[in-house]
């Protein structure tokens, strides 16, 4: 027992709780496999959570159990919010619990970080949104983020696009957008099993925290239409999977000194950060 509250079979239960594939639900109920992703955020100590999905409530118990100062949870299912305000009134007003879309929330005005606190976003994402919540954070023009970290789980399969390397089949559009000015890694595997009910796939949490660009003066549209466009065709040479850009291919490959028979998928970070630079360059120009 983490805290005098139910075992999340009861909470279950006894709030007629059903995963909904609406929602991309899937409820972890082992309190000991959510306080481990609850630890692998890191030191929760004075730490303020953005959770989105929190569905009855198991990982905002580990986070509040662990250590964190409050959690802010966004919730678009209804029916979760008697389980939660349960949790809220067991930690003593340290959840605060918003039903909504989380995709149309700022979660830096809803946390609201005093002086001292570090803001982390931890969640058990929701299947049907994650990735696009994970660019959301990731494309923020201003960097480094106001986040200090995120911790998220998603299908085993993302995760692996997440922090894929060269070389790899995984390693593409999403593995250079979280690499070029962030550190990320598996943090722990999560088995299908783990989940009620349980999904096709395998999970994963992955654990980011930003970091200064991998190239400076490189600006965010600039990269991420030149990312688009190398995977868009990944099994083209770059000569012919960059054409679609207003600048010339070739003279872009090779103001970026990079071989022009190469494939998207054996361009490293820092090569396509040196692409977007040059490509920034050269757009101005024209």
């Amino acid at each position: 027992m983490i805290d005098p509250l139910p075992p999340l079979r009861e909470v279950i239960r006894d709030n007629e709780l059903r995963a909904k594939k609406s929602f991309g639900q899937n409820f972890l109920l082992d309190l000991n496999l959510t306080g481990k992703i609850a630890r692998s955020a890191g030191d929760l100590t004075n730490s303020v959570i953005f959770e989105v999905g929190p569905g009855p409530g198991g990982l905002t118990r580990a986070l509040l159990a662990n250590g964190a100062k409050r959690v802010v949870a966004v919730e678009m299912d209804k029916r979760c919010l008697p389980a939660l305000e349960q949790v809220s009134a067991a930690y003593e007003g340290r959840l605060r619990v918003i039903q909504g879309d989380a995709l149309e929330m700022d979660a830096l005005t809803l946390l609201s970080p005093a002086e001292g606190e570090t803001p982390r976003i931890v969640a058990n994402l929701p299947y049907n949104v994650g990735t696009l919540l994970l660019i959301n954070w990731l494309t923020s023009e201003i960097w480094k983020p106001w986040f200090a970290s995120l911790t998220l789980m998603f299908q085993r399969e993302v995760a692996e696009r997440i922090v894929a390397k060269p070389g790899s089949k995984a390693y593409g559009r999403l593995s250079v957008l979280a690499q070029w000015r962030g550190d990320v890694h598996i943090a722990m595997k999560v088995p299908a099993a783990a989940f009620t009910p349980a999904p096709k796939v395998a999970s994963a949490i992955i654990h980011y925290e930003p970091t200064d660009p991998v190239l400076e003066n490189v600006a965010l549209k600039d990269i991420e239409r030149v990312v688009a466009q190398a995977f868009g065709q990944r099994r083209k040479m770059l000569r012919a999977s960059l054409k679609g850009l207003p600048v010339s291919a070739l003279e872009l490959l090779e103001a970026a000194n990079i071989d022009p028979t190469e494939r998207a998928e054996n361009v490293s970070v820092a090569e396509f950060a040196k692409l977007a630079r040059a490509y920034g360059v050269l757009r101005s120009e024209n």
